[in-house]
């Protein structure tokens, strides 16, 4: 078991990670249900909170089937942050987590998430104001450092842990990477490996298969994986490792009609929690991943963007299973959001 200060976790867990206008409540139900152990919120701004923006309220959000969850806060104020901890803890997550790892200008301008790299100082303030301000554990997310001349993950993972973080997920990239070129996972292992460390450490970055899941599990010695943007329309992914590591073989991948109905379930949960309109608008980012790989697409697909009831989507969704029957779907690379413009750890 992996232990996140009250928190009990399996044997390396599989993390969801944090996605701007991706982990809402119902992206996280599809993939809790397919095998995700812990997941976050999309990440909140503190001075957001703190001004009472409403989206920044209604991020907090969290339901009893989703736990253990986290709700994950940004910011470069020691006070915001500590206030903003104090907020977040009234609505009773498992922990609350820091992001130091968004690396688009919007945050980083502001001397917030992987903004805060080029400080050590004041992510070790800023870490220690939010621990001081909860009752719960607290969590970091963050990368290998601002660019290849201050990859100093070594020294921080230190500093925070001595000011009584619970939890890191690395991602293995410096900001300046933002999702280009490889994840650098010798990184990772190195902080799990060093001695002084002593708190459960995440390795994220490039998991997109089982196969690769166990590989760098063997290889790299890490507590778990935290998956993002390959868990996008493909939830089964957290099942298929899962299954992989347990046992050496392949799950197939998910038939026509289980794809359409954790399509139907990710739909019906979006408008119960946005309402029709907002709930259906937003569930059209998701098709193209979810029905990846089938052939002859385009005009099914262009029927779910267009329509605007529940009803005549579902009438759509059930179409496509029924004309995709017997189809072999391989599992293919996924067309993912553009995250130039988008904070996914």
């Amino acid at each position: 078991m992996v232990k996140i200060g009250n928190i009990t976790l399996p044997d390396f867990p599989l993390l969801l990670a944090p996605m701007e206008d991706v982990s809402d409540p119902p992206f996280r139900a599809v993939c809790k249900s397919n095998g995700a152990d812990l997941m976050y919120t999309e990440f909140i701004s503190s001075e957001g909170l703190i001004r009472d923006a409403i989206k920044s309220r209604q991020k907090l959000d969290i339901f009893e089937e989703e736990r253990p969850i986290g709700i994950q806060i940004f910011g470069g104020d020691e006070e915001a942050m500590a206030l903003s901890s104090k907020i977040v803890s009234t609505v009773n997550p498992d922990l609350v987590d820091i992001n130091f790892g968004c690396p688009v200008k919007k945050v980083v301008s502001k001397g917030a998430g992987a903004g805060v790299l080029k400080d050590i100082d004041l992510m070790v303030k800023l870490t220690e104001a939010v621990v001081k301000s909860t009752h719960l554990p607290v969590t970091v997310k963050t990368r290998l450092g601002w660019d290849d001349a201050t990859k100093n993950i070594e020294e921080f993972a230190e500093r925070l842990q001595d000011v009584g973080i619970k939890a890191i997920s690395i991602h293995g990239r410096t900001r300046s990477q933002m999702y280009k070129g490889n994840a650098d996972w010798q990184l990772i292992a190195k902080v799990k490996n060093n001695q002084r460390i002593h708190i459960p450490v995440f390795g994220n970055g490039d998991i997109d298969s089982a196969q690769k899941a166990l590989d760098y599990k063997n290889n790299y010695g890490v507590d778990g994986i935290m998956i993002g943007r390959a868990a996008i329309g493909y939830p089964w992914i957290f099942n298929e490792i899962k299954h992989f590591i347990a046992s050496g073989e392949l799950l197939p991948p998910p038939t026509i009609t289980q794809r359409i109905t954790v399509i139907k379930n990710h739909l019906q949960k979006s408008v119960e929690w946005k309402g029709a309109i907002v709930g259906i608008l937003e569930m059209r980012r998701h098709y193209t991943n979810y029905l990846k790989g089938l052939p002859n697409i385009k005009e099914f697909r262009n029927k779910l963007v267009t329509l605007k009831t529940i009803e005549e989507l579902e009438v759509i969704l059930t179409e496509i299973e029924k004309y995709y029957t017997g189809f072999i779907i391989e599992r293919t690379p996924i067309e993912l959001i553009n995250y130039h413009e988008k904070c996914a750890l």
